[in-house]
């Protein structure tokens, strides 16, 4: 007598399975998304912001518009007690862009720092440190 699975078994795991990814694909469509929007509030609310915190204390004010997120990498010519870096890679939004950086702000007193989202334009998708 001969062991093995008969192709109706087989065929029947594989329609279990196949109707069980048809289940939790799309739930799961979406969360790398949503991880990318999580990744970038915590870079523009937490990482980056301790970084521009860092760099007012150690300079009595925080970086130019001009000097950007840069400085806080590379000492810039203004800084007069710089004690960098601050942070340890350039800081790109997890769409591979670079963080919006301005100061004194136009939405804040000190300084705005956004990424423009999934999109990369300026648009409602946006993840901001105002509002």
């Amino acid at each position: 007598m001969k062991k093995g699975f008969t192709l109706i078994e087989i065929m029947l795991v594989v329609i279990i399975i196949g109707a069980l990814v048809a289940m939790v694909m799309p739930r799961l469509t979406g969360r790398a998304e949503q991880a990318r929007v999580a990744a970038a509030r915590a870079d523009i609310q937490a990482n980056i912001a301790t970084a521009l915190k860092l760099y007012e204390l150690d300079n009595g004010r925080f970086p130019t518009t001009e000097e950007g997120l840069n400085a806080l990498l590379n000492r810039p010519p203004t800084a007069s007690n710089w004690q960098g870096p601050y942070l340890e890679k350039k800081p790109l939004d997890p769409w591979g862009r670079q963080y919006q950086y301005r100061s004194p702000g136009q939405h804040r007193s000190d300084y705005d720092l956004y990424s423009l989202g999934p999109d990369g334009t300026e648009s409602a998708d946006d993840i901001k440190n105002w509002d």
